[in-house]
């Protein structure tokens, strides 16, 4: 369970993570600085375990994988969102940041509410408010690949004959 950060419509790449510090592509230093410009307080109180929760077309921008890194770095259990720009869709699959979709938890769900989150089943749990949510559960693979850390963690992990048959 974490606390909710809550963001708006058409976040883009450029407002999780400003370009200026995409000099690097540690996750740690990259949470140093995510949402700096329009919610300064987010990297010094994020807590292991806290939701992400934003609007329509989360992530659009920039293809860099920079911005779900460093929410990845934050150690946001999740980002919750109606919908996502598909290049940061894939990038968090990418590298292992795990994403719902669920209209009505992002639209209910406020800032600093307790967030329960289930991301095998995407069962979702305002536990302030006492609702529940369902996103459509991440599949098997994508849970794999966010627990190995990411695509390439992942295929390193596993033969890749074994996984192309």
């Amino acid at each position: 369970m974490g606390k909710a950060w809550k963001f708006g419509e058409n976040l883009n790449t450029d407002e999780i993570i400003p370009g200026r510090f995409n000099i690097t592509i540690d996750p740690l230093e990259l949470a140093k600085n995510v949402f700096c410009e329009i919610k300064p307080e987010y990297s010094k109180n994020v807590k292991p375990g806290d939701v992400i929760v934003g609007g329509q077309n989360f992530g659009c921008g920039s293809s860099r994988e920079h911005a779900p890194i460093a929410i990845k770095g934050s150690q946001a259990q999740c980002v919750i969102a109606p919908s996502y720009a598909r290049i940061f869709f894939r990038n968090a699959i990418n590298i292992g940041l795990p994403i719902l979709e669920c209209p009505e938890a992002a639209a209910d769900i406020e800032e600093g509410n307790d967030v329960d989150v289930d991301l095998a089943t995407g069962r979702i749990t305002n536990v302030t408010k006492d609702h529940v949510y369902q996103a459509r559960p991440l599949p098997d693979f994508v849970l794999k690949i966010a627990d190995a850390g990411g695509i390439v963690n992942f295929l390193k992990e596993h033969d890749i004959q074994e996984l192309m048959s």
